[in-house]
């Protein structure tokens, strides 16, 4: 079943499942979505927290069982412990926004310089005159061919570009045993 879920931290997130469960943790902004292994479908805003551009993300899980995505926004600058074990980038040590050791670092917002956006008269002049401006995007962690891909991706997040950085992490869903 198709359900739309409006959550405390403003962020709208549409996930398509049979089963979901939906929790926010107080931090500056950290969302949670439990599943079952259907993909993840998900809207997230972009930075800076001016910005109104939002990207439309379906994320297939890589946990082997049910899973929870976790989006956590920090302000920059900001800190992050996480390392790469078996192919992935493993946060190592709780952090204050929501993400706990041993989730999975899965996206983090990525600033690269790129045409400007948009379909009016100067964004069209600026094209044509090879303007360049920073953009802002969703950097897939798991797609990165090198552990360094992550880290610059990472530090791209300055205080020049944007106020803040989102991270989606994957998280292991416990079971009950009720």
């Amino acid at each position: 079943a198709l359900q739309r879920m409006k959550l405390t931290t403003t962020t709208i997130i549409t996930i398509t499942t049979t089963t979901a469960a939906t929790t926010t943790a107080t931090a500056r902004s950290t969302t949670s979505l439990s599943m079952a292994r259907d993909s993840f479908e998900v809207m997230i805003r972009l930075p800076p927290t001016s910005s109104e551009l939002q990207a439309r993300m379906k994320i297939l899980p890589v946990l082997p069982d049910d899973s929870e995505l976790i989006e956590v926004r920090y302000e920059i600058p900001f800190g992050l412990d996480v390392s790469p074990q078996n192919n992935l980038a493993v946060c190592t040590k709780d952090g204050p926004g929501g993400e706990k050791a041993g989730d999975i670092l899965r996206y983090t917002s990525q600033w690269t310089l790129g045409l400007p956006r948009g379909d009016g008269l100067v964004t069209t002049a600026a094209s044509f005159a090879g303007g360049l401006e920073w953009q802002c995007s969703m950097f897939d962690v798991l797609a990165a061919k090198r552990w360094e891909d992550v880290v610059e991706a990472l530090t791209t997040n300055t205080d020049s570009r944007t106020d803040e950085v989102v991270l989606l992490f994957e998280r292991s869903v416990v079971k009950s045993s009720d």
